[in-house]
């Protein structure tokens, strides 16, 4: 069975830094363009980042830009979320997930998802 597992989140505070990690069971993921999503209490999951399979263009959230990156490591078959600067209002459940076609920033465009991850950032 294909699993993504997600690790690295944790409680900080305002202006911390948190580096996520999502790495794979079961089959190696090289191959696939990975995205970053984050679920608030109460609020439906968003798009944070991805990172594309072959040339590791990046895309943000303009919420995000400037403070989070996201790479990959193909050797480690690993992806990471580098969060700088964290804000309350980062506050989630975050998702790495696998991209199989569509639109970067739509969630149906992913399978293979992780359990996630949790992200407080407190005030």
């Amino acid at each position: 069975q294909v699993q993504l597992v997600e690790s690295g989140g944790g409680l900080v505070q305002a202006g911390d830094s948190l580096r996520l990690s999502c790495a794979p069971s079961g089959r190696t993921f090289s191959s696939y363009t990975m995205g970053w999503f984050r679920q608030a209490p109460g609020k439906g999951r968003e798009f944070v980042a991805t990172i594309t399979r072959s040339t590791s263009t990046t895309y943000y959230a303009g919420s995000v830009k400037g403070r989070f990156t996201i790479s990959r490591d193909k050797a480690k078959n690993t992806v990471y979320l580098q969060m700088n600067s964290l804000k309350p209002e980062d506050t989630a459940l975050y998702y790495c997930a696998a991209h199989n076609g569509g639109s970067y920033y739509a969630i149906s465009s992913y399978t293979y998802w992780g359990q996630g991850t949790q992200v407080t950032v407190s005030s």
